[in-house]
């Protein structure tokens, strides 16, 4: 099966900031650019770190406040006040980034982007040079394929390429992205596969399996 590579999915023009670059300078190319990040190079060229909207902010939550005021957020951990007090990008971003490769699979990616919390990855080469930038909208991209690519991967890749299944053995119809298998198997224990095969699919939404059938029960 051929899964899509955020090499394809990821935008390749992707705005960046020098590690010396002052807050104010930050803050414009965010505005400029209407994004809400943006990679930290250093001179090499390579991505040392991410700044953010939420890391300029710290600078104004953490201002001394004027007579009468509230105070400014007590008891920060020192790494995050220093955030706060610095004035490059180098001393305000967050680092290091996390970052993903041009031949990771959407599963993988996606994977990462849970697991950080994070909507948005930075794409690095070999050398952790900036190559892109992937989104969790460029993901959700897959999930426009036609259905008919869907059912023409699921036949000719999964079932005849891998499980060596003839084009009569099961019936594919997919819908929206919801799949529906029908026909009779050898094997009972080849239902669970097939299912799991197919939902690794790109564009997959659903797989259903409730009108398979089996010529022995080998559980």
């Amino acid at each position: 099966m051929r899964h899509h590579r955020i090499g394809e999915l990821m935008t390749r023009e992707v705005v960046s900031v020098r590690g010396d670059a002052s807050f104010k300078e930050v803050a414009r190319t965010l505005s400029q650019h209407r994004v809400t990040a943006v990679p930290v190079l250093n001179g090499g060229g390579r991505v040392v770190g991410v700044v953010s909207e939420g890391d300029l902010l710290r600078k104004t939550a953490d201002q001394a406040a004027a007579p009468g005021d509230r105070p400014a957020v007590p008891d920060l951990e020192a790494w995050v006040r220093a955030k706060a007090e610095g004035t490059r990008a180098e001393e305000l971003m967050s680092a290091p980034a996390v970052c993903a490769r041009p031949d990771w699979t959407v599963a993988e990616t996606a994977r990462l982007m849970e697991v950080q919390g994070v909507k948005r990855l930075v794409v690095v080469d070999d050398e952790d040079r900036l190559v892109g930038i992937v989104s969790r909208r460029d993901l959700l991209g897959i999930f426009l394929r036609e259905d008919e690519d869907i059912r023409r991967e699921i036949v000719e890749d999964v079932l005849g390429d891998t499980l060596r299944l003839g084009p009569a053995v099961l019936t594919v119809e997919v819908r929206d992205g919801r799949v529906e298998l029908s026909g009779t198997l050898p094997f009972r224990r080849m239902i669970p596969a097939v299912e799991r095969m197919c939902a690794t699919v790109d564009g997959v939404v659903s797989v259903s399996s409730t009108r398979l059938l089996y010529d022995v029960d080998d559980t």
